[in-house]
């Protein structure tokens, strides 16, 4: 049965059914979407520009701009294209998250230090030349 057809039967339709599905994850609207994809934009123009024109002068500060910048990329892609908030599934998603940031840190952590040391001991001689 269709809304129209619910609403002339005088069913009411939950308007809070459109928004989340059984497990309370939100479903994505065009809004949303729209939204999303604007924010991702912008969040990719600026770092381009700050690097092809460099604005800054300084490279370190550009990373460290440019990092910041890609860290609101990944929460507007968490927020508008994959729906996570703490409530979607009883907060399961939200737990994956964290564990998943957990050891992508260690990874990367783990990976400098190992290039770190191999760059510094490996071949001490390389200095020199």
């Amino acid at each position: 049965m269709s809304q129209n057809q619910a609403k002339a039967q005088g069913g009411h339709h939950d308007a809070h059914h459109d928004e989340h599905d059984a497990h309370g994850a939100a479903h994505g609207s065009m809004r949303g979407y729209v939204t999303g994809f604007l924010l991702s934009v912008v969040l990719t123009a600026i770092p381009f520009w700050l690097v092809m024109n460099d604005v800054l002068g300084n490279s370190t500060l550009t990373a460290i701009v440019i990092m910041l910048f890609a860290a609101a990329q990944i929460v507007v892609h968490m927020i508008y294209f994959l729906h996570m908030n703490g409530r979607s599934e009883g907060g399961w998603t939200m737990l994956a998250l964290i564990f998943t940031i957990i050891v992508v840190a260690i990874a990367l952590a783990g990976s400098l230090w190992v290039m770190f040391h191999l760059n510094a001991n490996m071949m001490p001689d390389m200095h020199r030349m």
